[in-house]
This record gives C-alpha cells, sequence and structure tokens, in this order.
C-alpha cells in the first residue's frame, strides 16, 4: 500500500513573493491544495515534519491526511502529494502541491515496477535481465494505492518475457497500461551470440614467392 502519513498544515493568507519569504523564514513550506471539486487552498506545513515524512517515503506515491490547526478547512483533507520543489542549489523544500482525493473514489498513478530474484537465464546461463518498463499505470481506490508492483524475476529462462497482463496485482488494483507490452525479458548475451556466430579462423597460407624474374635473369646469364 502507499505510505500514509498524516501532516499538520494551516492555511496560508500571505501571497505575493514577500509574503512567501516570510513563510520560509519562519520555518514553513507553502504549498497548495487543489482538486477537481474544490478551489485551491493556499497552505503552509512545518519543514522538518515535511522532510521528515518524505526522506522516510518508499515511493513517490504518499497518501496525506492534512490536519488544518487553525480549524478554516472542516476535518482532515485526503490527498496525494503531486509535485515536490526543491532549490537547484541548496535543494531545500520550496514548495509543494497536493491533489485531493476522495477515499470513495478511484485514482490513477504511475506506481515503479521493482524486480525480485534472480533470473535462471542470468544465474546459469549468462544472460542478459533487460527491464523495459519501469513504471505502471494503474486505477485504485486511494488506499489501496500500492507502493510499488514487486515482480519475481526467476522463473525467467533465456528468450522468456513478462508482460504486464502478467503482473501480480494487489487486490483492488487494475492496471491501466497496454497489457501487451513487455516488462522484463532475458536475452542472450552479446558476447555469447558474437562468438557463436563467428566463422572458424582459417590456417595462415604462405606468402607467394615470385621467382620468375630470377629464372629469367639466369637464362640471360647462361646465354652469355
Amino acid at each position: 500500500m502507499a505510505q500514509q502519513v498524516r501532516l499538520n498544515v494551516q492555511k496560508r493568507t500571505e501571497i505575493g513573493r514577500n509574503a512567501v519569504k516570510k513563510v520560509k523564514a519562519a520555518g514553513f513550506v507553502p504549498g497548495i491544495l487543489y482538486g477537481p471539486r474544490q478551489q485551491p487552498v493556499p497552505l503552509k506545513v512545518d519543514g522538518r515534519e515535511l522532510k521528515s515524512a518524505l526522506a522516510h517515503a518508499a515511493s513517490e506515491n504518499i497518501l496525506v491526511e492534512l490536519d488544518f490547526q487553525d480549524g478554516q478547512v472542516d476535518g482532515p483533507a485526503l490527498a496525494l502529494i503531486q509535485e515536490v520543489q526543491h532549490h537547484p542549489l541548496k535543494r531545500d523544500l520550496v514548495h509543494i502541491d497536493f491533489h485531493a482525493v476522495s477515499a470513495t473514489e478511484k485514482v490513477t498513478a504511475e506506481v515503479p515496477i521493482e524486480a525480485v530474484g534472480e533470473s535462471i537465464g542470468v544465474k546459469t546461463r549468462g544472460g542478459l535481465l533487460e527491464h523495459t518498463l519501469r513504471s505502471l499505470e494503474v486505477e485504485c481506490l486511494p488506499r489501496d494505492l500500492p507502493a510499488s508492483i514487486r515482480v519475481d524475476v526467476s522463473g525467467l529462462d533465456i528468450g522468456s518475457s513478462l508482460h504486464v497482463r502478467e503482473l501480480p496485482l494487489p487486490a483492488g488494483v487494475t492496471a491501466v497500461t497496454d497489457a501487451d507490452l513487455t516488462v522484463f525479458s532475458v536475452l542472450e548475451s552479446r558476447v555469447e551470440q558474437e562468438g557463436a556466430g563467428a566463422a572458424p579462423a582459417e590456417a595462415p597460407t604462405a606468402p607467394e614467392v615470385i621467382t620468375a624474374k630470377k629464372d629469367e635473369d639466369s637464362k640471360e646469364g647462361a646465354a652469355s
């Protein structure tokens, strides 16, 4: 399941560049909460609390309960972290976007795909595991959103492949990505391919010896 955290936030009334600087100086990270059925809500979250939540995240899919401390928004809002902006040089958190979701409505998100185990074709026959599709677009309820899709590749031999339709998905999760796309395949190593296709080496031939000129010279010397 996607990691779920709770963040204490405050509605942000400070708008504009100078106001945002004051928000950051006070140790907060400015952000915004938006969704299909609500007006965008400017907010701010404690920088240390947010940094801790992101540092312990197992994937980019983090389900968040936003608890508005000032009471200006009724109850905690459920959201997914949509985008995190960092300073290009200092790498400090400068802004965060939250996308509001409903616990009873399905969402669409990208989930990373991870290989588990060592392919038999790689382990015993020197093949190469090719990871073609790195993430999968899925549809599910927010609380069913997986942190990643872990795939056991140990049974793959050289020439074998795994497609989207064969991936083991958690209950309640449906793949949106094309079912026929290849995710993993085991290929024969290039070294073996080149070795098998190379023609056998021919024995070196002796250099051609040109004797015609010497023979003619010998005849002319005898005649004189």
